[in-house]
């Protein structure tokens, strides 16, 4: 990716034109694939790079996707995806990982900076847990020491307790539950942590697709609690990165 002061340089040295420069400008922000515009410079803008939601792509779309941020030496992540998905990319980038129970593919570009911080991820039950994996990978691909914490949720508080002291060392806390949605609560009374909860689309009857454990979590009685759309868990992972990184 060219550096914009000396793309304004050369300009001014006259060996490239205003025309030149605004090009090579435009292509350094964005590839133009014709069916998607793959944004290459938004981790500069962000710290963050762009990531594909592979549902409703085809696998040849996310493999054209791919290839423009890899291109630019971005790194590579794929959420929602599909295991037809991760073999289209994997043939082309047999480096690509595939995290099954996230439904996520990832692709590093040069080398990893070490792990920083640290980021725990709380999943109330065994159902919650493809969300949960969603939010600690995207974490983790994105730079933090991630910690998890499975099957604590509040039908057995016991289990969260015994966990409690752990979970308190964390720098963020992200909490997946479904059902009533009521382990964020429990845990907004009891660390002093940035707590990020996430609904998910799990329970009995008439749970509304995860609508019941979202109003459970935006109705919280706990204070400081930031909740985001039901089974997000990239948006938590994002989240908790950006929080861990200011802690550092």
């Amino acid at each position: 990716m060219s550096n914009p002061r000396d793309i304004l340089k050369q300009v001014a040295e006259g060996t490239l034109s205003v025309d030149e420069a605004l090009t090579q400008m435009q292509n350094d922000r964005e590839v133009d694939l014709g069916f998607a515009k793959a944004d290459v410079s938004r981790s500069k803008r962000c710290g963050i790079s762009e990531v594909i939601f592979a549902a409703g792509k085809t696998p040849e779309q996310v493999v054209e996707i791919a290839e423009a941020l890899h291109g630019k030496q971005a790194p590579v992540m794929a959420t929602k995806a599909t295991a037809a998905h991760y073999d289209a990319v994997r043939e082309r980038f047999p480096d690509a990982k595939w995290h099954e129970t996230a439904r996520i593919i990832t692709l590093h570009a040069g080398n990893r900076p070490d792990a920083i911080g640290r980021v725990a991820v709380v999943a109330a039950g065994t159902s919650d847990l493809p969300i949960a994996e969603e939010a600690a990978v995207t974490a983790e691909f994105f730079g933090a020491r991630v910690e998890r914490f499975t099957d604590v949720g509040v039908a057995g508080v016991h289990r969260l307790v015994n966990r409690i002291d752990d979970i308190r060392k964390a720098r963020v806390v992200i909490a997946v539950a479904g059902m009533e949605g009521a382990l964020p609560s429990v845990l907004g009374g009891l660390i002093d942590r940035p707590l990020i909860a996430v609904p998910t689309s799990v329970g009995y009857g008439l749970h509304l697709n995860g609508l019941a454990s979202f109003l459970a979590m935006l109705n919280s009685c706990a204070p400081g609690i930031t909740v985001v759309n039901v089974d997000n868990g990239f948006g938590a992972g994002v989240a908790a990165t950006l929080i861990n990184r200011l802690s550092s």
